[in-house]
């Protein structure tokens, strides 16, 4: 249910100073190229470019003012242009604010507003060092201006592939006072740029590319963090990108500092950026050619808010935005567009029978929006009807939407299905039938319910937890955009959490998965914390990992999507997201994990269940794989290769595990090992066995060991065996063998004596095998009987 909203006209100039001027100014063909209200509201300035006879290019109105109570700016037009209306803070003094007036080669003229007097001139600064130097761009940032100059190369005919980075992004402290206006020294923020056009919200400096001459920076936009000097790379099509903490000028030079991310940027789609504002949340509007309206979050993230009506637009076609409160207003075409900037929900549209409106700043979203246009001022106001901001509505329209996307991905037909004709067709019942059951479950504590069909009824009764679940699932996300920053964190751990959960008890289709990928990307602690809350995972008092996760869950996490059903567009398996996740988090509990994992695989599946994960990858080596992919290895990653080749017991794992014990000299660990997993198989201890005499044979190192070494000693093994074995790899040497040689790092037969002699006294398996007919009582057997 959309609110109704009531326009009515709050002034008609005659309660501003010079009030016909203003009219005048609003009437003309051309219109005002820039029109601004001060900070409390009492002030209106306005900026004309292509200005009329008789009439001055800058002018400042004040509502219930007195005849004098303006300010009227001129100069000739071979004069460098103004480029800047900007409001400052002002502290110590009678009024709150000053009104600074910025032209291209640096000139800034202070003025301030002083009741019973009128307009005082503060003082007359000088913004640029250099007297080549031109703004382009202008802002204000707290006490602070920050703008993007020109500065021309000294050589006429220098190279144009040079001349495209001949910007710099500086920025100077200006307070203004009591006394007058104290000048900081001025600081470069970038040098060596492209031209930007730049937008200050209360914590953060937005960048935007001015041109698209230059490919490459025509593809992301760059976020200034003015309290931890650090910049930050975001695109629209990526999302962030880079970030850097800018500590010397040297950092500062814009292509070093793209130089890391170059081959990433230019594979970026260019920004289609038609219009840009600053929200009063601290995010940059914007709007795309195509009407999309989105907002880019200081943190390099973007989302999506509402998509505009009228197909592409022009590109001198203006699009005005400007935020009240929670509320967006956006106006277009004479159409304004009231739009829930959290949930992107459309609240009101309304077309004004106006030529030229403008937006003007209000004091408060109780005020309501207030309109300029030529016959007055206007305040738009809306009233919400008590049922608009119920969750449960909201739901049930998002039923019909997501039907109208469904049945349209699976129809022949190219109308476009709309949510009007979902309802009043008759054709699909199932959106109809799940609508009628969320009103009557969701709106009965308001309203008196009314009586469902008895397939509803059995519906619901089936679906009853399902739809708390979802509704306490969309009050969460409803905290987390209106809570404070100190509890984002906190909702944002319970909502991953309840997400983690919801996709881990549905269908794991390629969707679901992406999702994941992304809430683990996006949120690792949390994602990492909601994982262990789903499978339950932690230590007994013996110090052993256990779980008490549904076989279902398990299913999830070991089977479903493989790799190269996944693709190649960066979204990996479950399993390697939690493996990632113990890495980041908790490594000492992968190898514990994987062990669990394999335990939990005979489990999970029948032994002739053919949706197991038989004949997949084994789980270790789809750990050992993740633990491949980390970026800078180390000693500890090695100990963990060990871990999780030894978790496994698998035969092949063992012996790998084995040979890079071997391969890093840790003879102790080598004798642990072989000691321990010789006992699984005799397959398996022949193998280990064998393995250990070829080092035997040489070299010394296991010389302290053989008595633990010996007894692993299959008994299948002769002595020709061993010693054919020994031989085979015995050391290559060049000098001629010596009866007794001067180093004592060759095998003699004293070392191999007490091996041979335990070979020796074992008893020969043939001999085992015919050891009850030589125990016989007759010897030879008795000749049978001959038949005639």
């Amino acid at each position: 249910m959309k609110a109704a909203g009531m326009l009515r006209q709050i002034s008609d100039f005659t309660d501003f100073s010079r009030g016909h001027w203003l009219r005048e100014l609003l009437c003309q063909g051309d219109k005002p190229s820039h029109i601004q209200s001060s900070p409390d509201g009492e002030h209106l300035v306005v900026l004309q470019k292509s200005r009329p006879p008789l009439l001055p290019q800058v002018v400042a109105f004040q509502r219930h003012g007195i005849c004098g109570a303006h300010l009227e700016r001129n100069w000739q037009p071979l004069q460098p242009a103004l480029v800047g209306l900007l409001f400052l803070q002002s502290r110590g003094t009678l009024s709150s604010w000053a009104l600074a007036l910025v032209w291209e080669q640096g000139r800034t003229e202070v003025w301030r507003f002083v009741v019973a007097v009128g307009w005082q001139l503060v003082q007359t600064l000088e913004l640029c060092q250099g007297a080549r130097a031109r703004i382009v761009s202008v802002c204000s940032q707290g006490a602070s201006l920050v703008w993007c100059e020109e500065r021309p190369p000294l050589d006429a005919h220098s190279d144009m592939s040079k001349c495209a980075f001949r910007f710099c992004v500086c920025t100077r402290a200006l307070e203004v006072g009591e006394q007058g206006v104290r000048l900081g020294t001025i600081r470069i923020v970038l040098h060596n740029s492209s031209e930007y056009q730049v937008l200050a919200s209360p914590q953060h400096v937005f960048l935007l590319p001015a041109t698209a001459s230059f490919a490459t920076t025509s593809r992301f936009i760059l976020i200034w963090h003015p309290e931890k000097a650090k910049l930050t790379i975001t695109a629209p099509s990526a999302g962030f990108v880079h970030s850097k903490v800018l500590r010397s000028s040297s950092e500062s030079d814009f292509r070093k500092l793209l130089l890391g991310s170059m081959g990433f940027l230019s594979g970026l789609a260019p920004l289609d950026i038609h219009t840009s504002a600053v929200s009063n949340s601290g995010g940059l509007l914007l709007v795309s050619t195509k009407g999309a309206v989105s907002m880019l979050e200081p943190d390099g993230t973007q989302r999506h808010i509402f998509d505009l009506e009228g197909g592409t637009l022009a590109e001198g076609s203006p699009v005005q935005l400007k935020t009240f409160g929670r509320i967006l207003a956006c106006m277009m075409a004479g159409v304004l567009y009231l739009i829930d900037q959290n949930s992107g929900r459309l609240i009101e549209k309304k077309i004004l029978n106006m030529k030229e409106v403008h937006l003007l700043e209000s004091l408060g979203e109780e005020e309501g929006i207030q309109l300029l246009s030529q016959t007055g001022i206007y305040s738009f106001s809306f009233s919400k009807p008590e049922d608009s901001s119920r969750p449960e509505l909201c739901l049930v329209e998002m039923v019909f939407e997501e039907a109208c996307r469904y049945y349209q991905r699976r129809s022949l037909s190219s109308s476009k299905l709309t949510v009007e004709k979902l309802k009043k067709g008759g054709v699909f019942q199932a959106p109809v039938a799940l609508a009628a059951i969320l009103q009557h479950s969701l709106c009965q504590k308001q309203k008196p319910s009314e009586g469902l069909r008895d397939t509803h009824t059995k519906l619901l009764s089936t679906m009853s937890l399902e739809l708390q679940s979802y509704m306490s699932l969309e009050l969460l996300k409803t905290c987390v955009v209106c809570a404070p920053e100190s509890e984002v964190e906190s909702y944002c751990e319970e909502l991953v959490e309840q997400e983690v959960s919801r996709i881990l008890h549905s269908d794991m289709d390629k969707d679901n998965l992406a999702y994941l990928n992304s809430i683990f990307a996006s949120f690792p602690k949390a994602a990492w914390k909601a994982t262990r809350s789903c499978l339950q995972l932690q230590q007994n008092g013996d110090g052993l990992l256990v779980a008490r996760a549904t076989p279902e869950v398990w299913k999830k996490v070991l089977g479903g999507l493989q790799q190269e059903e996944v693709g190649q567009n960066g979204v990996v398996p479950l399993f390697e997201l939690i493996c990632a996740s113990f890495l980041k988090f908790k490594p000492k509990w992968l190898p514990s994990f994987v062990e669990l994992t394999q335990q939990y695989v005979s489990i999970s599946w029948a032994y002739s269940s053919k949706e197991g994960p038989k004949g997949q990858v084994p789980l270790y080596k789809r750990a050992l794989g993740v633990l491949a992919r980390k970026n800078k290895h180390s000693e500890a990653d090695d100990e963990m290769e060990l871990e999780l080749l030894l978790c496994s017991k698998r035969p092949k794992a063992v012996l790998q595990a084995l040979h890079l014990l071997i391969r890093l000299k840790r003879w102790q660990q080598v004798v642990e090992v072989a000691e321990k997993f010789s006992k699984l198989s005799p397959l398996l201890n022949k193998e280990i066995f064998t393995a250990l005499l070829a080092e035997f044979a040489q070299h010394r190192e296991l010389d302290p060991y053989l008595d633990t070494l010996w007894p692993l000693c299959p008994a299948e093994l002769t002595a020709s065996d061993i010693l054919a074995m020994v031989l085979q790899h015995l050391p290559h040497s060049q000098e001629d063998p010596v009866p007794f040689p001067s180093k004592g790092n060759q095998l003699t037969i004293g070392l191999l004596k007490p091996l041979l002699q335990r070979v020796v006294q074992h008893p020969c398996i043939q001999e085992e095998m015919y050891l009850d007919a030589l125990q016989s009582p007759t010897f030879p057997p008795p000749t049978p009987p001959r038949e005639h």
